[in-house]
């Protein structure tokens, strides 16, 4: 899939400028729009692959604008909220939106539950993954670097797969064991830091620029 298109819709002017340039940072095409009206007038020129949508807006509210959006069904929809009650998550999910997010929110957690959906809704769309001259190919489990093909074991397959799917974002080693070892795991995290060194050695990246450490957070490939 190409860079994927994001509708945000949301009322507050610097919620809509800070998800702007931040999504945009990180390599999605994004649209904002102020309200559900704006919103449903830009569906046939953007044809987004997700939306992101306010609950409280203007007219008609953001409850009402996901069961218009839910028309598409390939369109993942996370919803934010300043409210924390469990009826209004119900309301949303039940609604139509995929997920929910409570104001004030952290903006990686937002990109990784956003690219995690889009992963889930789009899931036939690739199986082939690529950052500068590292790829790899989970229909042939196939990994190269340049032009020399590497071999890893499973975990340092999955390990590379989960940085692969969230280039710049900082996956922290909790985040890291749930995702690659499980999240019933129980055990040293010091594991990732093994795999870690091993899958460095192992794609040559012994200047630790491709795979970086984010001291005090965790590990990100690239930038």
């Amino acid at each position: 899939m190409d860079a994927a298109r994001i509708l945000v819709v949301d009322d507050e002017r610097s919620i809509r400028e800070m998800l702007d340039m931040g999504l945009r940072h990180r390599g999605f095409v994004v649209q904002t729009c102020a309200d559900a009206e704006q919103a449903l007038a830009s569906l046939a020129q953007f044809t987004p692959h997700a939306a992101i949508v306010d609950v409280m807006l203007p007219g008609d509210n953001g409850f009402q604008l996901s069961r218009r959006l839910r028309q598409d069904p390939d369109l993942y929809i996370l919803m934010l909220t300043a409210r924390d009650a469990v009826s209004d998550r119900v309301q949303g999910l039940e609604g139509g939106a995929d997920d929910y997010l409570i104001k004030p929110f952290d903006f990686d957690e937002l990109v990784a539950r956003l690219r995690a959906g889009l992963r889930r809704v789009h899931r036939d769309d690739t199986t082939l993954w690529q950052y500068e001259d590292l790829s790899m190919d989970d229909a042939s489990h196939r990994v190269v670097r340049g032009s020399t093909p590497i071999t890893l074991t499973a975990k340092e397959y999955e390990l590379l797969r989960y940085l692969m799917l969230n280039p710049g974002l900082v996956l922290s080693k909790t985040q890291i064991l749930q995702h690659v070892w499980g999240y019933d795991y129980i055990g040293d995290d010091n594991l990732v830091e093994v795999h870690i060194s091993s899958l460095r050695d192992k794609v040559g990246d012994r200047d630790k620029t491709l795979i970086q450490t984010v001291r005090g957070f965790g590990y990100r490939l690239g930038v």
